[in-house]
């Protein structure tokens, strides 16, 4: 007979799957960074990603899209789920290292997919190790396929000109923040059906870990957007800027307005005082990945993303879109 899905067996003791309070993220956060820099090998994994804060982020973007797995009633991993209309994706999902290989993994993916199900994403996803036979396999249980790779990239700030009809989300009038959030929406929807940031852009906003940057094109449209986290407690990092999702209205100019984007989010970090700035693009995306390369972005971690169906969602060539799923 099988126990009931809050008192299954795991390891050590009881496993329990249930919402990831505000109580837990410390020790999810530490769980995290250890989970982490010890897959990767590095010489202290409580200190991996360093200021950068990934878990206490995502929770309070969305409270009720973060899920803790316990072990006799200590936290024992979490997993969180992001909802951006069409598109959902997960993670980072991370297990205690002690626990790996017990099915804890799976259980977290539960809550999730029952997330996309009530979301009704029609396009999911997430970002893993290309070289993890084990996390691919897990995965793959739940419909997910890999594709092409993905660069995460960085380059020192050198300065920029100020970029002509640029905009920041933070600094409009309340009252016109809604009518800027249509014109994101309508933007990434001409990128990929459904697609929308706007849990990201108002997350940003409201925790001040950032800002948005948008563009402004011919007549009321945005020629591109970039929702951008800056320096320490955000997901950039101490000194960095990380694009977390950047984009430009297709058609045949999109080349010289992602261009102009880049130039926008380099600003952004020299008017910040940030040094680094970090960006990652799926490498099914080849001229916006170039274009990258040309700018002085070098890689310093590749990964895969999976996607569930096996389609390219909005990685494909035509699309000059910045992000990596993480």
């Amino acid at each position: 007979m099988t126990p009931p899905a809050g008192q299954r067996k795991s390891g050590p003791g009881p496993l329990s799957i249930r919402p990831l309070g505000e109580a837990d993220l410390d020790r999810a956060d530490e769980i995290f960074r250890v989970a982490f820099g010890t897959f990767l090998g590095a010489p202290d994994p409580k200190t991996f990603f360093e200021t950068a804060d990934y878990v206490r982020t995502r929770w309070a973007a969305d409270p009720q899209a973060a899920f803790a797995a316990t072990v006799e009633g200590e936290v024992a991993g979490s997993n969180f789920a992001a909802n951006w209309g069409s598109v959902g994706f997960f993670g980072p999902l991370t297990v205690r290292p002690d626990l790996w290989d017990q099915g804890i993994g799976r259980r977290l993916m539960e809550p999730v997919m029952d997330c996309f199900n009530t979301w009704e994403n029609r396009h999911l996803g997430l970002f893993t190790f290309a070289h993890s036979p084990k996390h691919l396999e897990l995965y793959r249980r739940y419909g997910f396929w890999p594709r092409f790779l993905t660069a995460i990239m960085k380059k020192q700030v050198a300065g920029s000109a100020a970029v002509p009809g640029r905009v920041l989300y933070g600094q409009l009038p309340a009252a016109e923040q809604p009518d800027a959030l249509s014109l994101c929406r309508a933007l990434t929807d001409a990128v990929y059906e459904g697609l929308s940031l706007d849990r990201e852009i108002v997350a940003t906003h409201a925790q001040g870990l950032g800002d948005t940057i948008l563009l402004q094109g011919a007549g009321s449209e945005l020629d591109g957007l970039a929702v951008c986290h800056c320096g320490a407690g955000s997901e950039a990092g101490e000194d960095v800027c990380f694009v977390k999702f950047g984009a430009v209205r297709p058609g045949p100019e999109a080349a010289d307005r992602f261009e102009r984007l880049l130039d926008a989010c380099e600003q952004l970090a020299a008017e910040r005082g940030l040094g680094q700035l970090d960006a990652g693009t799926n490498l099914s995306r080849p001229d916006a990945y170039r274009r990258m390369v040309d700018r002085g972005f070098r890689t310093w971690l590749q990964g895969v993303t999976m996607h569930r169906p096996n389609e390219p969602g909005y990685s494909h060539p035509d699309a000059y879109v910045i992000d990596d799923w993480r």
